[in-house]
């Protein structure tokens, strides 16, 4: 049996967005869990980005009003150049 291959904190936290996102698969998937088994920062750091991502996501259904929608186009046209 060969040992898993372990990462570092800054590789977790590299990953987690995909980890948050279900696009992490096979081995960088287990050595993420695996981390994040052992690691009580990278744990508490992924439970405040999932309880984020959730909180936004019930954000997300309110309806944006016509002048905020019209503002942030505006915004990301400036952005863009």
């Amino acid at each position: 049996m060969t040992e898993a291959h372990t990462i570092d904190c800054e590789e977790a936290l590299h990953r987690l967005l995909d980890f948050l996102n279900a696009e992490l698969r096979g081995e960088s998937l287990q050595e993420l869990e695996r981390h994040l088994e052992r690691c009580r920062s990278c744990f508490s750091r992924f439970e405040f980005e999932k309880r984020l991502k959730a909180h936004v996501a019930e954000l997300g259904r309110e309806p944006v009003p016509a002048e905020l929608h019209h503002r942030i186009r505006k915004v990301l046209a400036d952005f863009k150049g």
